[in-house]
């Protein structure tokens, strides 16, 4: 379809070619990490879908005693996981965390030791796919996952034996 300019031309994306179609399969990893405190108990949630909306899997997991961002990329590296497992080629993953998509992306150096290790295995992983988008939303689209995540943080915190 056409696109046109203020002054009625018709213009073109010149980038078009090269822009990765997005495939007919693939998966839709919702993400969210988080510690409180920070650092503090840690856990993440991964809502995974289909390319139609189809709710397939959510993973969560206590972390102990870890930072928000070392939950958020525990949460990115689940997801991948999940996708090579099961013979995804395709992964979309959506996450709240401003901070994680754009090291992933390449825009924000990663400085942190820690978070240097989780970032090569998370370029290690998504270089196992066809296809790897991510993107940034605001908290309130990712409930679901920041859901998963608060309970994940909740088992870990519980008092043994309640």
């Amino acid at each position: 379809m056409p696109s046109f300019s203020r002054s009625g031309h018709e213009t073109k994306d010149l980038f078009e070619p090269y822009r990765p179609k997005t495939p007919e399969r693939y998966l839709i990893a919702y993400s969210d990490g988080g510690a409180r405190g920070n650092p503090g108990p840690a856990g993440y949630g991964v809502v995974i879908k289909d390319e139609t909306g189809k709710k397939i899997a959510e993973l969560s997991q206590y972390l102990g005693h870890q930072t928000n961002n070392f939950a958020e990329y525990q949460g990115l590296i689940a997801a991948l996981e999940y996708a090579i497992e099961h013979e995804y080629k395709a992964l979309k993953l959506i996450s709240d965390s401003e901070l994680l998509v754009r090291q992933i992306k390449g825009i924000y150096k990663v400085k942190n030791f820690v978070l240097k290790d989780l970032h090569a295995r998370a370029k290690e992983l998504t270089a196992k796919l066809e296809w790897f988008s991510i993107e940034h939303v605001l908290r309130g689209k990712n409930s679901e996952a920041d859901h998963l995540a608060n309970e994940a943080m909740d088992k870990g915190t519980k008092p043994a034996g309640r």
